[in-house]
């Protein structure tokens, strides 16, 4: 019996020839990520659902803008959105999209801190 045979211990992802279109969607999803406004409005939606003049508040930036980031985040995919009567609420769209937003949070916050907050006791 070969190990790569022995599923135990072993990752569900395997490198492979990964294709163009992949690639693609993929590169879309992180340069959406890597505008502060749009990665801020990003980490208010981990904690759930949120209608825009939240987000307006928790990122500090001009209705407008927050609204165009908010159309080109769901234009990638990485968001959806619902009307509730006039309110439109965003969410991120699934778990692959949360943990993606999650991970790069926790990694900068490794290069900026001996002791992040996410490893602390009661993360914020």
């Amino acid at each position: 019996m070969y190990a790569r045979d022995n599923g135990a211990g072993a990752s569900s992802w395997q490198p492979q020839t990964i294709g163009d279109s992949v690639i693609t969607a993929a590169t879309v999803a992180l340069s959406m990520l890597a505008d502060p406004t749009r990665l801020r409005l990003m980490t208010c939606l981990t904690d759930g659902e949120q209608d825009v003049t939240t987000l307006t508040a928790a990122v500090g930036a001009a209705r407008p803008a927050v609204s165009q980031h908010l159309a080109k985040l769901r234009l990638a995919g990485l968001v959806t959105m619902r009307r509730d009567g006039r309110r439109a609420l965003y969410a991120i769209n699934g778990a692959h999209v949360h943990r993606l937003v999650v991970e790069a949070i926790h990694m900068a916050e490794h290069q900026v801190a001996d002791r992040p907050p996410h490893h602390l006791p009661n993360p914020r």
